[in-house]
């Protein structure tokens, strides 16, 4: 579904992404993992269509992402850095998403205003900064994307909002094999979605692995009393061991 090839980025003398490797499977809910400065919102805007790679390739069913309108109209993103027009509300935005999106659903973004208790005829700059995340989670979620892309997503929400939207997620997943990307500090809410997991380190991945077998292998090598280890365990393991990790990784290809 999605592949990312030797993906390169530089801002002036920062290199910000250095060869990264990342593989999406259709239907999956992928963790994207990395302390800060690591590269994931960098790689996000990539795949989103924001970022022109310096070099690499980006491919989402075989197409290049950047620049292809009819591509970028099957995935919604929702960065980390919000911005809404100024003098619109929520009802403004939804006709704006209508029109931008032919798989629209009035019915959709009916249900989650109505469940996220937002106002939509309220400018939407007036929302506080969780129910503006909101407010963005429900226009993208009302578009019923084939791919849907998230940088920080659950930054500002209270806990019962983050069930519900993790709710809304995975139902899209299991009825339209919908591809989901998020990037996330929260390991802990990634460890209860995810399904795959990609850790990366100053621009390039150290590990990409399936969670649950990941969580096996982690469990042999006994890196944590618990059983299974948790996402943050094996977090830490990784960076750790960096070195030895990246070597059984390349043994692996």
């Amino acid at each position: 579904m999605v592949t990312v090839s030797g993906l390169k980025k530089s801002f002036d003398s920062y290199n910000a992404l250095n060869g990264l490797d990342l593989n999406v499977k259709k239907g999956s809910i992928y963790g994207l993992v990395g302390v800060n400065g690591s590269g994931k919102t960098t790689v996000i805007k990539h795949l989103a269509g924001v970022y022109k790679a310096d070099s690499g390739q980006i491919l989402i069913d075989g197409a290049e992402v950047y620049d292809n309108a009819a591509l970028k109209a099957r995935m919604s993103y929702v960065p980390d850095d919000l911005y809404f027009f100024p003098q619109y509300n929520l009802k403004m935005l939804g006709r704006f998403y209508k029109n931008m999106y032919h798989t629209w659903s009035d019915k959709r973004f009916t249900e989650l205003t109505t469940l996220m208790e937002l106002d939509i005829k309220r400018r939407v700059g007036r929302f506080s900064k969780g129910m503006q995340k909101q407010a963005a989670l429900t226009l993208a979620l009302s578009t019923k994307p084939e791919i849907l892309i998230l940088d920080e997503p659950i930054d500002g929400l209270d806990p019962i909002v983050r069930k519900r939207i993790f709710t809304w997620i995975i139902e899209d997943v299991a009825d339209r094999q919908m591809t989901v990307l998020i990037s996330s500090h929260n390991l802990k809410e990634m460890d209860g979605i995810c399904d795959t997991v990609g850790i990366i380190k100053s621009g390039r991945t150290l590990i990409e692995r399936d969670l649950d077998e990941l969580k096996a292998e982690m469990q042999e090598k006994a890196i944590s009393e618990h059983l299974p280890p948790s996402l943050d365990e094996i977090f830490i393991h990784v960076y750790e061991n960096e070195t030895t990790i990246v070597k059984e990784e390349s043994s692996n290809d």
